[in-house]
């Protein structure tokens, strides 16, 4: 049993699965939702700090690198765009709120590693920021149990 938490842990570690494809998961291996929900929630706060203080340093010290150059580039554009997706959305005094919202929606590129990425590019304090994708983190996954359990399948 503790080695399906430890996978549900690492999973919502990964940045493209995120708490959006581990919540689901959790539900399907059959396992008690409260423990699931926050083993996947923790794991996916967990590399929010690290991100937060080394990822646009490390992104803008290899984006010369001819082949992770490429992908560092990649996430450089993909923090930035989301920057300014947050800046239209809340505008400056409402950015904490803009980023709660734009990790609290379960899409794809929508999720903490995007929104730390996008937080630190803004250069937003540190307690605000992991603040708000905690909030964020929160919301998706509980949007995300709610679709598991078939909950919307009663409104749609």
């Amino acid at each position: 049993m503790l080695v399906r938490y430890l996978f549900i842990f690492f999973i919502s570690m990964l940045p493209l699965i995120e708490l959006r494809g581990t919540v689901p998961y959790a539900v399907a291996l059959d396992l008690p939702f409260w423990p699931a929900y926050v083993t996947a929630v923790l794991g996916n706060m967990a590399p929010v700090p690290f991100i937060y203080l080394f990822a646009g340093k490390v992104l803008e010290w290899g984006k010369d690198m001819k082949l992770m150059g490429v992908f560092f580039r990649y996430c450089i554009k993909k923090g930035n765009a989301a920057g300014e997706k947050l800046k239209e959305m809340a505008g400056t005094k409402g950015i904490f709120w803009g980023l709660l919202l734009f990790v609290a929606i379960p899409l794809p590129g929508t999720g903490a590693w995007t929104g730390t990425l996008a937080a630190s590019v803004l250069n937003m304090d540190f307690k605000s920021s992991v603040l708000a994708v905690m909030i964020g983190v929160v919301f998706a996954g509980v949007f995300m149990a709610a679709c598991s359990f078939g909950v919307f399948g009663i409104i749609f």
